[in-house]
């Protein structure tokens, strides 16, 4: 499983909008192949800032299948200007885990 994890820094007072909009793009990205979950999480010490975490079986679910997909067009048309600047988007695996 590859977790991946990108900062959104929304435009400043677009955050309501872009929590609505964000709601309604889960569907494009969830229908894709490999995808196993997302979840968006806001900061608490910056009202823009947001941390976006999604769960995929491997690396190319996210970057081929869904960055070269009309899903992912979709979600860009969607979110992508509400960036400010453009997030870095990271991917991790895991090597330690331990649940409660």
């Amino acid at each position: 499983m590859i977790l991946e994890v990108a900062i959104l820094l929304v435009r400043e007072g677009e955050e309501r909008r872009f929590e609505k909009d964000f709601a309604s793009a889960g569907r494009y990205i969830s229908s894709i192949d490999g995808y196993r979950g997302h979840s968006l999480r806001r900061c608490l010490e910056q009202a823009n800032k947001y941390l976006l975490l999604v769960d995929w079986e491997n690396l190319e679910d996210h970057t081929i299948r869904f960055r070269q997909s009309e899903q992912y067009d979709e979600w860009r048309k969607l979110l992508h200007h509400y960036y400010d600047p453009f997030p870095v988007v990271e991917h991790y695996e895991t090597i330690v885990e331990n649940g409660a």
